[in-house]
């Protein structure tokens, strides 16, 4: 019972303390040494241990419970009335283990790629699982931000320390932008405190504003998270943030860190504003589409495949917006799952990106063709999640985007066809990446045959290690076991999902939306900020 009671503690501090002790052990001057490669078991058994710490996590929670669950509550800063409160619901447990089944995989992922400080490169890791964990489980705004704002510093660092040749600027556009966003969620949380006394979520969640107030607070909070997922027209600092992070890097920045702002969407604009959510709804549904199809379009004139999953993030978690504003069943748990999704197949494609690159030391499409003679064990699971990706029926994408579009169509009609475009655009770039790594040749790459012939590029293109193997056989696993029975993962979302849609009913109900409200609102948010300021 007592470990119960704790155990959202565990997860977020266990990957911290194992994080800190490895960056106090350090490295050895040789990447090569006994100690460096314990220094690698020791990170990879503590983030295996918090993944099976999770599972115990999933087991335990009521499917049937509509509150907060694994509940830990004590006095942080009692002055004024902060609290260390976790908790986790329907919406935050299937992200918590998305997270903790992630971060072995990208430990594995640079096993032995990573010969520049081994020690604090995994230990970069393991903090920012902790982290992200405290992020999804925190129940204290305050505590919510600390979390979120800490993230920052680990992902800096690994693009800053191991990215590509232009890692300086990648990682200061990415902690700027990001930054900038998160003034904002500040604001918007000192904001709540100000208007009611106490930081907990919970109790904020059943607060009732007046329209204008609603208003101040979801902008400055969709400002932060629009950033972080990110929608059009603030996503330019993804791509250049993948392309130079290490292959690792890039998994976690995918598979998961993008998951915040949508996971900041539901529990904090939509329960605390709303009715500013319904009035902002079409306004969100338009930045959505345009995400899907600006990114898919972009996706498909990229010559560097990193790039082009980076930019089709931009499209995936466009459909993650439109699902989540678009305020029914179907769309909320679309989303949901889509962020599920998302992470396995993207962290799998840039998984395979990085196995590539470490045989041609080159992104580019024509610099790695011609693989299906060569690589057949690559390019099938190189197939499988390119067909996951486009949601292609029987892989796990093809439920949520399903789910998405089945939502949208009940929404409005237009909606519905506005999104399929997106789907489409989808299948084009997965198809012509796919098409041209396997089957396409062309002049200069006769490397690839010297490789069949024992050339001297033979080392290049080896097929999978057993290494390389394990990673992607667990994703593939999970890319076929959501997409033919997504019902444990959906029944997760039930009930929380449900009252968050009662939530969202009831202040429409009570107090039906002028269209105009928002417009004539603005003079009074304005006010109401300098009233803020002069705080």
């Amino acid at each position: 019972m007592e470990f119960s009671q704790h155990l959202l503690s565990i997860l977020i501090w266990l990957p911290i303390i194992g994080g800190a002790a490895l960056i106090v052990i350090g490295d050895d001057k040789d990447a090569a040494s006994s100690r460096a490669g314990i220094m690698r078991i020791a990170a990879l058994a503590v983030s295996t241990i918090t993944f099976l710490l999770s599972i115990v996590l999933y087991v335990g929670f009521d499917n049937a419970a509509i509150g907060m669950q694994f509940v830990e509550k004590e006095a942080w800063v009692p002055s004024l009335n902060v609290f260390y409160s976790l908790g986790v619901d329907g919406l935050s447990t299937p992200l918590i283990l998305l997270t903790t089944f992630i971060t072995p995989l990208v430990i594995i992922a640079g096993w032995d790629t990573i010969k520049n400080r081994p020690a604090q490169y995994f230990a970069a890791f393991l903090i920012l699982e902790g982290l992200m964990i405290g992020v999804f489980s925190a129940l204290d705004a305050l505590l919510f931000y600390v979390f979120w704002e800490a993230m920052l510093i680990p992902m800096f660092l690994l693009i800053a320390v191991w990215g590509g040749a232009r890692k300086d600027y990648a990682s200061i556009k990415f902690f700027l932008y990001t930054l900038c966003g998160s003034i904002f969620l500040l604001v918007a949380i000192v904001a709540l405190y100000t208007k009611t006394g106490t930081f907990f979520i919970p109790a904020l969640m059943d607060q009732e504003f007046s329209f204008a107030y609603q208003m101040w607070i979801f902008l400055a909070c969709a400002l932060a998270f629009a950033i972080k997922i990110p929608m059009y027209p603030l996503h330019t600092w993804l791509p250049a943030a993948h392309v130079e992070a290490p292959t690792a890097g890039s998994v976690i920045l995918a598979s998961v860190l993008l998951k915040m702002g949508g996971y900041g969407f539901l529990r904090f604009c939509l329960p605390m504003a709303p009715s500013a959510t319904i009035f902002c709804m079409p306004y969100m549904i338009a930045l959505s589409l345009i995400s899907i199809i600006f990114g898919g379009y972009l996706a498909l004139g990229q010559t560097d495949i990193k790039k082009l999953i980076a930019y089709s993030s931009v499209g995936h978690m466009g459909f993650v917006t439109l699902g989540i504003f678009l305020l029914n069943d179907q769309g909320l748990k679309g989303a949901i799952l889509q962020m599920i999704n998302h992470g396995i197949t993207t962290g799998g494609l840039f998984i395979m990106v990085g196995m590539i690159y470490e045989r041609t030391h080159s992104r580019e499409i024509a610099d790695n063709s011609a693989l299906g003679m060569i690589m057949p064990v690559y390019v099938t699971f190189l197939g499988i999640f390119c067909l996951s990706s486009l949601a292609f029926p029987g892989t796990n994408s093809f439920v949520g985007e399903f789910l998405v579009l089945l939502g949208a169509f009940k929404k409005s009609a237009v909606i519905g066809f506005l999104a399929i475009p997106g789907a489409i655009l989808a299948a084009a770039y997965m198809l012509r990446l796919l098409q041209r790594m396997v089957w396409h040749d062309s002049d200069g790459h006769a490397h690839h045959h010297d490789a069949s012939a024992g050339g001297e590029h033979a080392h290049k293109l080896t097929d999978l290690s057993f290494r390389e193997l394990t990673m992607v056989v667990v994703l593939a696993f999970f890319v076929f076991w959501i997409g033919l029975y997504p019902a444990p993962l959906l029944k997760i979302m039930d009930a929380s999902v449900a009252h968050l849609l009662q939530q969202i009913s009831a202040a429409g109900a009570a107090a039906p939306v002028d269209p105009h409200a928002g417009h004539h609102s603005l003079l009074e948010i304005g006010n109401w900020f300098k009233q803020v300021v002069a705080l």
